[in-house]
């Protein structure tokens, strides 16, 4: 089968980086193939080069498409050739109708004039090459789930004729069902004659969907890996973009010293008065020093919202129940209470909610904790610099500088930072909400050791995570919620995915 691109000799360089080293990278005309490596690899940025966000003289080598050489300045010229590119974070305006978001731009028109009719008709093709239902084309964006807005992402691909599609982490943001649906909308794809590159994190989809994997590592181009020679498995893909073998994908704990009861909720219940309904209903919940308590459960079961709930950002609800801190009573209408008595929440939403992207590592790190070098009014800049070179070398965060900004590093690394701002409050208990969501292999074993050493010097952990296997090779315990309700506990010796994906469906 014929190459429809070849990149040569790919080389980009940002201030103080390399962040491509000469890649070569080729992609076979009607093939699914996955591009892979830890955060920092280079992934983004080559598919960034190839689509025109960086344009022809910000990088150099050759980009061969179709047998042309190509010399993009933007991304519009990259989508006249073909070429379309859908990222984690979707570029729909979600108060514009789904007709209007696939067609921005390219309008149908009739007589020199738009044709709205003809435009929705239209998008009602696309809808249904995506295999969207009972989705009507004049729906507000800002009303579509997650899965379905992707679809229509890739609507809006589909409706420029497009023949390389490049789909930067697809499935971040989706729950299980969705994510086969886009798989399988790939395989269809596929056999319509569209080329696909996707870039995961998330290896059993690989393997699943992928007739050819490139390894990325360090910037360089380290291997491919073909499906159909039997080359394309978890055990190898994780060897090649670690640069070594992970055995034991979680870190084991030599010892456990599990301790006394640091919070407890009694018949906690949280109702969303937005929403004019429970979140969280009647719950019964604690952890213990030294614990990592999982929480497990589908998309939308309220294990986010019980997390905010009791760490005090609960504007939106009425919370009844009674909350415990080593055996004490508390009550909470604002974080900084639970920052106060001990309790931290890294959020799910790093980018959105956990750090100031703008601002630079030393900033990120120190600014809930402001009091600790400040008189009350002046920042003390050596202490903040001390703080911050103290947690970049105890959580090894890869960076030139603790000066860089948080926009520029990888996912794994700003997930680091914002541990480092809560571990700055000196918590006693933590709630990490998804911990490792959208940050490869390598990151997320860097991630686990962090939280057993955590553990290891009294800490108490509560771990939301929608990854199963992540709940179970990390927990001492799991409870499981649905629809608002904690529908089970489990210790670790007794926990399976059967029995949790039982409670979680209840």
């Amino acid at each position: 089968m014929a190459n429809i691109l070849e990149m040569r000799n790919i080389t980009k360089e940002f201030p103080g980086v390399k962040a491509l080293d000469n890649v070569n990278f080729q992609v076979k005309k009607g093939e699914i193939h996955c591009l892979v490596g830890e955060n920092g690899a280079g992934k983004s940025t080559l598919m960034k080069v190839l689509s025109g966000v960086y344009p022809i003289g910000d990088y150099s080598g050759d980009i061969v498409f179709e047998d042309e050489i190509q010399k993009f300045s933007n991304i519009s010229d990259s989508e006249r050739k073909g070429i379309a590119i859908i990222y984690q974070e979707l570029a729909l305006i979600p108060d514009l109708s789904v007709y209007e978001n696939i067609f921005m731009g390219h309008e149908i028109h009739k007589k020199g004039l738009i044709s709205w009719n003809a435009t929705r008709a239209e998008a009602s093709k696309m809808l249904a090459k995506v295999k969207v239902k009972n989705v009507h084309p004049a729906t507000k964006i800002i009303d579509l789930g997650v899965g379905v807005q992707q679809l229509v992402e890739i609507a809006k691909a589909l409706s420029k004729d497009v023949k390389l599609l490049i789909l930067d982490e697809p499935t971040a943001a989706l729950n299980e069902d969705d994510s086969e649906n886009l798989l399988e909308l790939l395989k269809d794809l596929k056999e319509q004659g569209i080329t696909s590159i996707m870039i995961s994190h998330k290896l059993k989809e690989v393997i699943a969907v992928a007739d050819t994997v490139t390894v990325l590592r360090d910037g360089k181009t380290i291997c491919s890996l073909s499906a159909d020679k039997g080359e394309v498995n978890e055990r190898d893909i994780i060897k090649y973009m670690v640069g070594r073998e992970i055995n034991d994908i979680f870190p084991k704990r030599l010892e456990k010293n599990i301790g006394d009861v640091q919070l407890e909720v009694r018949d906690w219940s949280a109702f969303d008065r937005k929403l004019g309904r429970h979140v969280v209903k009647q719950a019964d919940f604690k952890v213990r020093k030294g614990e990592i308590v999982g929480l497990a459960g589908l998309m939308g079961a309220g294990r986010t919202e019980f997390a905010h709930s009791i760490f005090g950002n609960s504007r939106n609800y009425m919370i009844t129940g009674e909350m415990f801190i080593k055996g004490k009573q508390v009550k909470f209408t604002q974080p900084k209470q639970a920052i106060n008595h001990g309790l931290a929440y890294v959020s799910e939403d790093r980018k959105g909610n956990g750090l100031i992207l703008m601002q630079d590592i030393k900033q990120n790190i120190t600014v809930a904790n402001l009091k600790a070098i400040s008189n009350g009014i002046v920042v003390n800049k050596g202490k903040e610099i001390q703080i911050a070179e103290k947690y970049r070398e105890s959580m090894n965060i890869k960076t030139p500088s603790i000066e860089q900004k948080v926009n520029n590093l990888s996912g794994g690394n700003q997930q680091k930072v914002a541990l480092a701002k809560w571990l700055f409050v000196e918590p006693n208990i933590l709630i990490l909400d998804e911990p490792t969501r959208g940050i490869d292999v390598g990151a997320k074993y860097e991630i686990y050791t962090i939280m057993n050493e955590l553990v290891a010097q009294g800490l108490s952990v509560i771990m939301i995570s929608s990854e199963l296997p992540e709940v179970l090779g990390m927990s001492d315990r799991v409870y499981v919620m649905a629809e608002g309700r904690l529908t089970g506990e489990l210790d670790i010796t007794e926990a399976s995915q059967e029995k949790i994906m039982e409670m979680a469906t209840v």
